[in-house]
């Protein structure tokens, strides 16, 4: 049970708002996905410097 549920139900939005908005354009979509690169790029960042600072602390 040490896995967490996603909800479904946060991005709620009527059928008909969703098949009358117009699609997203190619500028749109790579801003979005230039940030989502980012993000997680900052992620394992943290990641890996948080990894390299419990070994400084193990070695001595």
């Amino acid at each position: 049970m040490g896995r967490l549920i996603k909800n479904n139900y946060t991005n709620i939005a009527l059928l008909k708002d969703l098949m009358t908005t117009p699609p997203m354009t190619a500028k749109q979509h790579a801003e979005i996905m230039r940030k989502r690169i980012a993000h997680r790029r900052m992620v394992e960042e943290a990641k890996e410097l948080k990894i390299a600072s419990e070994d400084v602390f193990e070695g001595q």
